[in-house]
């Protein structure tokens, strides 16, 4: 059986549509922080590049270019990451630092 459709209610005139447009507040991205490590005469390079392997999840070369970094020139960034995160790999440094009696000094600044 066939039923006949319905077109009620239909129209070609578009003045009924009404268009909401939701905005939404931009949410800020959260402020970065660069990790640094700092030159010392006493810390050995192949410790550095352990470090640098260990917490900073670099390969052999890439710790290795960045020891010669921070070597001569004093200072190297080694990443940037949030606050927590940065903060974070500062005490892993500094511990595992003092644990090995090595007077290395890893920072943090605001990128």
């Amino acid at each position: 059986m066939n039923r006949p459709t319905m077109m009620a209610d239909r129209t070609d005139d578009d003045s009924d549509i009404n268009v909401v447009v939701d905005t939404r507040p931009r949410t800020k991205r959260p402020p970065l922080y660069k990790v640094l490590l700092l030159n010392d005469d006493y810390t050995p390079m192949e410790f550095v590049v352990l470090i640098l392997e260990q917490f900073f999840h670099m390969t052999h070369a890439e710790a290795f270019e960045i020891m010669l970094t921070v070597h001569k020139k004093g200072v190297a960034v080694v990443g940037v990451f949030s606050h927590e995160i940065a903060e974070t790999k500062v005490a892993q440094v500094m511990d595992f630092a003092r644990k090995h009696q090595h007077p290395l000094q890893c920072t943090m600044e605001k990128e």
